[in-house]
């Protein structure tokens, strides 16, 4: 049928010249939609002869093929176009040098925490935890300090508001009467206790803020119980804790007499380096002291059985000392710059 290769012809020529996938569609709409040339074409075969029908609608039929055919093609060609377009917008320059993936590390801190866990375990200390979220009674009450305590105040201690003897703990020493209770617990009807050897680290809130001190700092508190356990154990332990942390067995320790509710006889413990910066300077580093017979009693424990020292210190002072930092801020600004090198 001649109307059919025009038709073809036709459309051959207006595909080849459009460049835009909707713009297809709407001619493909001219020559196969309902009302397209190519549908009328079909719809005009029921008024021919029979004889000619047959002939006609394989024409027709050929036609349709040729230019769903072309429709195809003319598809394929405009999608390839438009990705190779894209791909020419967004080109990388593979001159241009790699940008390498930046490399997280531990935070100075958590390196300490990770070293002071590692040293205490290899002396046979276990590492216990308790809630940063505290009762008034496990945070002072327990550990001998009275109600009017100054570390009481609303102006050191960070409460709870509307819920009465609730607080943001003031250092970690509560896990050491929690851990008791739950030792008593367990190994109370026995004659002769397992000896109790902790170290509870974790994070402490205090309301102080200077280049020395933070709102939210970390403290590690140690505990040893047991039968005749004495001061002179609480100097070994400590004094060889030290001297290995800091890698230096001319570092000097001393026990200078102080006080503390929760233990007696007290003790602030200082370092003096034999080298560096620091050479000679005598640093306060730690508190300790024999756990006050209270305490013990608070804890579930015959303090006229057993004893036991306490002892307690920051982590984040430690670390300024190791790498020689000045400002404790550091620490919490968040400044990769300074982060990074410890990476």
């Amino acid at each position: 049928m001649h109307n059919v290769e025009q038709l073809v012809a036709a459309a051959t020529a207006e595909f080849a010249g459009i460049n835009d996938a909707a713009q297809l569609e709407q001619a493909k709409a001219r020559y196969l939609g309902k009302s397209g040339s190519l549908t009328e074409l079909l719809k005009s075969l029921g008024q021919m002869p029979a004889e000619e029908r047959r002939s006609a609608g394989a024409s027709i039929n050929r036609a349709k093929e040729q230019i769903e055919t072309l429709l195809s093609a003319r598809r394929e060609t405009i999608k390839r176009a438009a990705l190779e377009n894209q791909l020419d917008v967004s080109a990388l320059d593979i001159t241009l040098p790699g940008r390498g993936r930046g490399c997280g590390g531990l935070h100075p801190t958590v390196r300490t925490l990770e070293r002071i866990e590692q040293l205490f375990r290899s002396i046979g200390f276990e590492v216990a935890d308790g809630p940063e979220i505290e009762a008034d009674w496990y945070n002072f009450t327990a550990l001998n300090t009275p109600e009017n305590h100054p570390a009481r105040s609303m102006h050191d201690t960070f409460y709870l508001e509307n819920t009465p003897g609730v607080l943001l703990r003031t250092h970690t020493s509560p896990v050491q009467i929690r851990y008791m209770q739950e030792h008593v617990v367990q190994y109370g009807h026995l004659e002769h206790m397992p000896e109790i050897r902790i170290i509870a680290p974790g994070r402490v809130y205090r309301v102080d803020s200077d280049a020395t001190h933070s709102p939210m700092f970390h403290q590690v508190e140690g505990l040893w119980v047991g039968e005749n356990v004495s001061f002179a154990d609480l100097k070994g332990v400590v004094a060889d804790f030290l001297r290995r942390f800091f890698e230096s067995d001319d570092l000097k320790v001393r026990f200078r007499p102080s006080f503390f509710p929760f233990t007696e006889p007290s003790a602030e413990i200082d370092v003096a380096f034999m080298s560096g910066a620091l050479e000679g300077r005598w640093l306060e580093i730690a508190g300790c002291g024999m756990v006050h017979p209270k305490v013990l009693r608070n804890g579930g424990i015959d303090p006229d059985k057993y004893t036991g020292f306490a002892f307690g210190m920051g982590p984040d002072r430690l670390t300024m000392l190791r790498y020689g930092i000045d400002d404790l801020r550091l620490f919490f600004d968040g400044d990769l710059r300074f982060l990074s090198q410890f990476n």
